[in-house]
């Protein structure tokens, strides 16, 4: 029983000794500060390049829809999509039966009037010398007084007669224009050179004139040799895009090659998508020359434009990831806070900062952001050239660190070599 005892005893000392162990362990584990571990880079003056990104569809600069001025069949159309025309070619011709027909009644019309005009400038001749015989018998005493005023009267009537058919020529000979003018609608030319590049119509089928609620498209003419890509630029970048920015165009079509191109138009006008709904969406088109494209650009292409909108050749930059954001929990900066009118209360400012490495501590540091890039921010406040920064890692820089944390910097040839690269 001894023996038992002994050896129970024993071991319940050997687990307390364990217990004990661990305890200190664990005290000296926590009264030890945290180390993170963080990737720098030293600042530097760099060129950052600001740029908008939007996507849109390749244009021709200029196009032209067809459409027919006049209704009726189309008996003739000499051309297909794709082809190349000049200015002047008959392209569409709608039966013109019925318009030579109303030019004919216009035509005889007109010839009608004109021949009334010379009876009614006979009949006022004849008018005329009567009055003028009955002036001078009354003159003589001859005649009557009523005599007198009744050719006086057949004469002011074949005058208004003669006003009147003169009228009645100018408005025949303006409905004989309008005939003239819409016959020769029936033949539809092309107004310029260019590519046929949408056939909306097929020979035999009836067209409505313009003059007709909105007229029939029958095909689109365009200008292929000068192409444009129209983007839809978000409201919140379309104020940092000027007319004569330039471009560079990635076409879906041609990947891995970029086109040229120089900002000629912004609309001033919002194109609005789920307009009252949370996914309202305002957007802006922004016209983009493409400048002398080495391949076929066909209109309808998927494409992205990045617009160069502003350039600092020498700006102090800092990765974008270096920059996070802080809240200014100290109640005595009023110009850092604002007050909540609504609900009566203070709440903090959020400040923009990064953690620049003083030995082997951080130190939280206010700044003021330019311009950016595609991978660096300028600073124009609050870092001076040589600094060194925390560039990484994402959850250090925007979660674990704070100012005077302990840092252990790794790595930071290999990624130097890399951003170099």
């Amino acid at each position: 029983m001894a023996t038992k005892k002994t050896r129970r005893n024993l071991i319940i000392a050997i687990f307390g000794g364990l217990f004990i162990v661990l305890a200190i362990a664990v005290i000296l584990g926590s009264s030890r500060e945290n180390v993170i571990a963080v990737q720098t880079e030293v600042v530097e003056l760099r060129e950052i390049v600001q740029l908008v990104t939007a996507s849109g569809r390749i244009h021709p600069e200029t196009e032209v829809k067809i459409s027919a001025e006049v209704s009726g069949e189309i008996v003739e159309m000499p051309v297909r999509e794709g082809q190349i025309v000049q200015r002047g070619d008959m392209i569409v011709r709608i039966r013109p039966d019925a318009y030579i027909a109303s030019r004919n009644r216009a035509q005889a019309a007109y010839e009608y009037a004109r021949a009334e005009l010379r009876r009614t400038e006979a009949n006022l001749e004849k008018a005329l010398s009567e009055y003028s015989r009955m002036q001078e018998l009354f003159g003589k005493q001859l005649v009557s007084e009523s005599e007198l005023i009744a050719a006086r009267t057949a004469y002011t009537v074949a005058l208004a007669g003669k006003e009147a058919t003169e009228h009645q020529i100018a408005q025949a000979r303006a409905s004989l224009e309008e005939a003239e003018e819409n016959l020769q609608r029936t033949n539809i030319y092309a107004p310029m050179i260019g590519t046929v590049t949408k056939v909306n119509s097929e020979l035999g089928e009836r067209v409505v004139g313009t003059g007709m609620m909105g007229g029939t498209e029958i095909m689109v003419i365009s200008d292929l040799t000068r192409m444009e890509a129209r983007v839809d630029v978000d409201e919140n970048d379309v104020v940092q895009v000027s007319i004569g920015d330039s471009a560079r165009v990635e076409v879906d079509a041609y990947p891995g090659r970029i086109f040229d191109g120089v900002v000629t138009e912004i609309a001033h006008a919002a194109k609005t998508r789920g307009m009252g709904t949370q996914e309202e969406v305002v957007n802006f088109e922004v016209k983009i020359r493409i400048i002398e494209p080495d391949v076929m650009l066909r209109p309808g292409m998927s494409m992205i434009a990045d617009i160069e909108t502003d350039i600092r050749p020498d700006a102090i930059a800092v990765p974008i990831q270096s920059v996070t954001i802080r809240l200014d929990e100290d109640n005595t900066q009023q110009d850092n806070r604002s007050t909540d009118r609504r609900r009566g209360r203070v709440r903090d400012q959020p400040n923009e900062i990064v953690f620049i490495v003083d030995g082997d501590k951080v130190k939280a540091v206010p700044v003021k952001r330019g311009i950016m890039g595609e991978r660096y921010v300028e600073i124009v406040e609050g870092l001076e050239e040589g600094s060194e920064v925390v560039s990484g890692s994402f959850r250090a820089i925007n979660r674990d660190l704070e100012d005077g944390a302990l840092v252990r910097v790794t790595n930071t040839a290999e990624r130097n070599l890399a951003d170099s690269n």
